[in-house]
């Protein structure tokens, strides 16, 4: 293949997958610029390794391969910070459409509060609707890994969102103290 043609086809590729990678790498990170960031390492990555990739077929895995591993060089060269991510109108992940924008804000919340690899088997797992082995072959670890970081990703998810929406319930101030004696 001519350097046109390689050049043509990994324009084609960007044009049509960026959004998608660009919505992994937002669930990976828990902000748009930094989501933005990483993307843009793995577009050139992916760039300097076209000629082989593209010859291989799966160009898709290699770009979410090099967005989980350049996350991780990120999240060690930055050392671990909290972060709140918010959602914006075009970029709503897909498992998320259907929610009012305060239980998704809730949701993302409580995902990017998860340790590193349970929040990478999650999104993988039930925002992308990868399988276990699927995820395991991404992440590079056992299917039986998968499953466990899934289990208590999700327990833990569950335990967090309804504690918020338990706060959410109790009445304030004495005129709710009095009305739950009642």
């Amino acid at each position: 293949m001519r350097r046109a043609e390689r050049e043509a086809a990994y324009s084609a590729f960007v044009l049509s997958r960026q959004d998608h990678l660009r919505r992994i790498a937002y669930a990976l990170c828990g902000n748009w610029h930094d989501a933005d960031d990483l993307l843009q390492v793995a577009l050139t990555r992916l760039y300097t390794a076209w000629p082989r990739i593209s010859s291989d077929g799966n160009p898709e895995a290699y770009v979410r391969t090099i967005l989980m591993r350049a996350n991780v060089d990120n999240h060690r060269l930055r050392g671990r910070r909290v972060r709140t991510a918010r959602l914006d109108a075009a970029g709503d992940p897909a498992a998320l459409a259907g929610l009012p924008v305060d239980e998704r804000d809730a949701l993302i919340e409580a995902v990017q509060r998860l340790p590193e690899m349970q929040r990478k088997v999650i999104v993988l797992r039930h925002w992308l609707g990868f399988d276990v082995h699927e995820t395991a072959r991404e992440l590079n670890i056992s299917d039986g890994t998968v499953k466990s970081h899934s289990s208590r990703g999700l327990a833990a998810l569950r335990a967090r969102l309804d504690a918020e929406s338990d706060e959410e319930e109790q009445p304030t101030g004495a005129v709710g103290h009095q009305a739950q004696r009642a």
